[in-house]
């Protein structure tokens, strides 16, 4: 069953469901994004990189960045985050997996609607997804 918005589109019950979980995924992902900035930018909490040495890291690639600073890649990041500096990307991954919960979010209105195609593209989805996001297949990165 369609239903019609304040503009007159006709939307589908996932539609519906997917731009409301968007909608509070994006807006706890940037509370949270901009509480871990203050937390980095007032000193709340001690950054890995001091303040007087990033001008120093601003011209490298990342590769080099990296090496120099003692960073490991892929998801190392999360043992990191005592410090403010990778605090920051906490907001980050909640922004970018909103998607994926979205997509979770939108499963059950398929089965709902006996549309267990869709709900199985859905599920596809969100492996194809999570297998990305897990650096799996490019060896961490």
């Amino acid at each position: 069953m369609l239903k019609k918005t304040s503009q007159g589109l006709e939307v589908s019950p996932e539609q519906v469901r997917y731009a409301q979980v968007l909608e509070k995924g994006m807006l706890i992902g940037l509370i949270v994004l901009s509480a871990t900035f203050l937390v980095y930018v007032f000193g709340i909490v001690k950054p890995y990189i001091p303040y007087d040495q990033l001008p120093l890291y601003w011209s490298m690639n990342v590769h080099d960045y990296l090496h120099h600073a003692r960073i490991e890649e892929g998801w190392n990041w999360v043992n990191m985050l005592r410090y403010s500096d990778f605090l920051n990307f906490v907001g980050i991954v909640m922004l970018a997996g909103t998607t994926v919960v979205c997509y979770v979010s939108i499963i059950p209105v398929y089965f709902k609607k006996k549309d267990t195609l869709y709900a199985i593209f859905s599920m596809l989805e969100v492996m194809i997804l999570m297998l990305a996001a897990s650096g799996l297949l490019t060896g961490g990165h």
